[in-house]
């Protein structure tokens, strides 16, 4: 792997080359040309001194996020746990925690799929997950009564139907999506966009249908005459038919939310989390709704809902890889990497034949590494050039590229 000289003349201007895809729209007054690697060698100069202050807030942020989040999953097991216990007994718990475990995995390795291509940092997956699968519960649990109270009478509905059209979709959304509200706005380094927004909502999601799925699976054992049949049919109906439910209502949230935390600002935040929550309640609703004619509107209107919400998806990964290649190819006219390099850490054949090789020569998780610096250099350029934090961003760009470096030295050998 070799660098290339800096490019003589401009870099590239606004308009196609700089914008390409509508997901990395910048003004042209914001664009600014890559640093140049001054005589085409990989040894960027690091600014004096530690890290900013603004990046120390940031990382403490985020890490008081996760050890809050773990001790407000600790303290909500003690409300969820006895709530589960005593809905399902022990062997219809033991059952609907085995049985959960189907879809669950089906949502994570989907989310481990969409966020492939810039992984997100695991404490904050797993904060994610348990704000999810405990915190939200607890929290839909202390609400639900007293949103009953309040809204119940003024809907003029009976108990059931606004328990399941009114209640549910609310406070739910409501408790789940309060943990992307907390990511956005403690974590918002790591959020680089809507496709970061879509991994946390459905892994979130997957949280709150694992719980959710442990009581429905365990009350089919605890509650019935014929618990095999009464199990295969509510399994059927939950883990086969509508895995991704609350996956899709939530992630339209997240989607919103990713679009808002592009710009930085905490009152966006708190407006995306409003705006987010209304198509997502909608959704749930819309799906709770379904009554005698079931069938017919879940093939009718339920799929091809989700089939949108996995074409948004497609898309938003097509435009966050186009837009990977695009930062890395200014960096590129600006002397730190060669085009076919830029193809090698841009593209997925170009990383796929990459990693085979590295694999080969046992440095697989160095060239793992260096896809993962890549994509994380080419977000804090497009951060840049939105006018995001710009100082703070252009100090990350020098210490990312120190890390390349060393990243690329190692791949190297």
């Amino acid at each position: 792997m070799t660098t290339n000289e800096p490019q003589p003349g401009p870099g590239p201007g606004p308009g196609q080359r700089t914008n390409p895809t509508w997901l990395g729209q910048i003004r042209p007054e914001d664009y600014r040309q890559a640093p140049a690697n001054v005589g085409g060698r990989f040894q960027p100069a690091l600014p004096p001194g530690p890290a900013p202050v603004r990046d120390r807030r940031s990382t403490a942020g985020a890490l008081g996020l996760v050890l809050a989040g773990g001790l407000l999953a600790f303290a909500s097991l003690f409300l969820v746990l006895p709530f589960l216990l005593a809905s399902t007994g022990v062997s219809g718990f033991v059952v609907g925690f085995m049985a959960s475990l189907v879809p669950l995995g089906t949502v994570l390795l989907t989310v481990r799929f969409i966020d492939r291509w810039e992984p997100e940092p695991k404490p904050l997956l797993l904060f994610a997950f348990a704000w999810g699968a405990l915190v939200s519960i607890a929290v839909t649990m202390l609400i639900q009564p007293y949103f009953s109270l309040v809204a119940g009478p003024a809907s003029g509905l009976d108990y059931t139907t606004f328990a399941v059209t009114v209640q549910a979709p609310v406070v739910e959304e409501f408790a789940k999506s309060l943990g992307l509200l907390l990511l956005l706005l403690f974590a918002r380094k790591d959020i680089d966009g809507p496709v970061d927004g879509v991994v946390f909502a459905f892994t979130i999601a997957a949280g709150f249908a694992f719980t959710e799925n442990i009581l429905y699976f365990g009350r089919a054992i605890a509650e019935s005459s014929d618990p095999g049949t009464d199990l295969a049919v509510v399994f059927f109906l939950r883990g086969v038919m509508s895995p991704f439910a609350h996956a899709v209502f939530t992630g339209t949230t997240g989607i919103i939310m990713g679009f808002a935390a592009r710009r930085g600002n905490n009152g966006l935040a708190a407006l995306a989390f409003i705006a987010g929550l209304v198509p997502a309640m909608l959704l749930h609703s819309g799906w709770n709704s379904m009554g005698q004619d079931f069938l017919a509107q879940y093939v009718f209107v339920q799929v091809p809902i989700f089939l949108l919400a996995a074409l948004v998806i497609v898309l938003l990964r097509v435009a966050e890889r186009r837009l990977t290649r695009q930062r890395l190819r200014e960096y590129a006219a600006a002397g730190w990497f060669t085009a076919a390099e830029v193809d090698m850490l841009a593209t997925g054949s170009g990383r796929r034949a990459a990693l085979r090789w590295a694999k080969s020569v046992g440095r697989g998780a160095q060239m793992k590494a260096l896809f993962d610096a890549a994509t994380r250099l080419a977000f804090t350029r497009q951060r840049i050039l939105s006018g995001r934090d710009v100082p703070a961003r252009q100090r990350d760009e020098q210490h990312q590229l120190a890390d390349i470096a060393a990243l690329r030295a190692a791949v190297v050998g």
